[in-house]
Parts: structure tokens; sequence; C-alpha cells
């Protein structure tokens, strides 16, 4: 089950890539606690992660937060990063009392952030095969398989393998908040 949902999970990627960004991009070994894995294709992505998703248009709320944090520099250095991207839909449901909490707390926010990063490119078909992954926050975050359907915390991966030139993007659709 997890290989056919992985295999399904790189074809819709491959394409919504392909799609997104003119091209596709070659990742490489991972740095996370995955086994490592690497993926062949014709030419790299041009545009990095923040590029990439703002291009998106659907992780504005992302964005601004990760420039008001002071991260976008990081984000759109060499990497490789994987980013776990809650949409603007899933910062819409986060409570304002949090927001406003994150917006007051420059390092809060930040942490937040950071729990959203892993460290090398770490592909659909890698997460799958995890229990857990460090963040660049410090602290590591649960993966799961159940039904089919891999679980990030408590976020469900909606898009996997959005491949940029510094990394990996899987949108989820819930923001992911570290333990205090």
């Amino acid at each position: 089950m997890k290989k056919l949902f992985a295999t399904t999970l790189a074809g819709v990627a491959l394409a919504a890539t392909l799609a997104a960004c003119g091209g596709s991009s070659s990742s490489s070994s991972t740095t996370a606690s995955a086994s490592s894995a690497s993926t062949t294709a014709t030419a790299p992505a041009q545009s990095n992660i923040v590029q990439t998703a703002v291009a998106a248009g659907q992780f504005k709320t992302l964005v601004s937060l990760v420039k008001q944090a002071g991260l976008a520099g990081a984000l759109s250095g060499p990497g490789p990063l994987t980013v776990f991207a809650p949409t603007d839909a899933a910062f819409a449901a986060v409570p304002k009392a949090t927001l406003a909490e994150l917006a007051k707390n420059p390092a809060k926010l930040k942490a937040v952030l950071l729990y959203h990063v892993v460290k090398g490119d770490v592909t659909a078909a890698q997460v799958t095969k995890l229990k857990s992954a460090k963040t660049l926050e410090g602290g590591s975050v649960p993966i799961r398989v159940t039904s089919g359907k891999v679980y990030v915390g408590d976020a469900q991966v909606t898009k996997t393998n959005v491949m940029t030139s510094n990394g990996v993007i899987h949108v989820i659709n819930r923001v992911l908040i570290p333990a205090s």
C-alpha cells in the first residue's frame, strides 16, 4: 500500500511540478533520517522555495510570515531543504489569538515556521518510510501513513514533490505548532 501510494504521489507530483514550474528537478540524497534515494530528471527547477511558493498563489500568509521572521533568505539559499507548507486556508483555520501571539513574538514565530522545515531533499517516497523527521526548529515532527494518506503531525499532505531549485515542497492542510 505504501509503495503504491508513493508511486501514485510521485506521478501526480511530477505532473503538477511540470505544470507549475515548466520543468522538472533532480533531488539529491536526503540528510534527514530517511534512507537515501535520488530521482533523475532532465533539467533543474529555476525557482527556489520562496519564489515557487509566491508563484503558487496559495501560500500568501506563509510567505508573509517567512519574510516577517527574516527567513526568506534562508529559504531562498542553496539548501537543500524540505518544506511542509501550509496553505492560506490552513492559516485561516488557526485561531486569531494564536496568530496575534506569533506576530508579537518573533522568536516563537520563527520556531513555528522552522518546525515546517527539514534539512535535505525528502521526497514523498522517503516521507512514507519515516516515523518522524527532525526539523530546523530542533524538534521532531511525527509522520504516519493511515488509510493511504500521509500525515505530518496533525496535517494531511495534500500535494507532494513540488520540486524547486533548492529543495522540495509538500503541501499540508494544517499549520504545525511545536510543543512548547
